[in-house]
């Protein structure tokens, strides 16, 4: 059983997916740890362009059945058939807003990643990449580091669906589009 936790950072992918490993006793490949290992990438200003080929490559020959996997780039570099289930995490745009500032984060960096958890980026592309049966969503906005670790593991043993999250439908009853998108 190969499980993936992904989604935008600063939704808590690593906090909870220590908890995960401890309970599941799985082996944790954290990407953005592999990444920086096998320095597979090249320095672009603020940012990591990173060259997926070789990391899949890499990733390939670390995956065990007690592999959960983490990072965002997840949906880039495995395959559907290492896949057993993947569970994207999802935060409010506005908490998220307060994470990247505390985190001081440039604010092309705060723009493009609210961007992507507003339009669900990453969910869209997990289910297109591992197909929509293998992929559940958490609302990580409300919920502490235990419900959220608890929401995983019964979506893992199949006893509880996914959240529903339409970040966009709320930003726009806010009336707060233009906070979030420049035009």
């Amino acid at each position: 059983m190969l499980i993936v936790i992904t989604g935008n950072p600063g939704v808590g992918k690593h906090t909870v997916t220590k908890k995960i490993a401890q309970v599941k006793k799985f082996q944790i490949l954290d990407i953005n740890k592999i990444v920086l290992d096998a320095q597979v990438y090249e320095k672009n200003g603020n940012t990591f362009d990173v060259d997926v080929t070789k990391l899949k490559k890499i990733l390939k020959n670390k995956l065990t059945e007690k592999s959960l996997v983490v990072g965002h780039l997840a949906p880039y570099v495995l395959t559907k058939s290492q896949v057993t289930k993947a569970i994207i995490l999802r935060k409010s745009p506005y908490k998220l807003l307060s994470v990247y500032k505390k985190r001081k984060y440039p604010s092309k960096k705060i723009k493009e990643n609210l961007e992507s958890e507003i339009l669900g980026i990453v969910a869209h592309d997990a289910i297109k990449k591992f197909g929509r049966t293998k992929i559940h969503q958490i609302d990580t906005t409300t919920d502490s580091i235990s419900k959220t670790v608890k929401k995983i593991l019964n979506v893992l043993d199949g006893k509880i669906e996914d959240d529903k999250i339409d970040w966009l439908t709320l930003i726009s009853k806010k009336n707060d589009l233009r906070k979030f998108f420049s035009y």
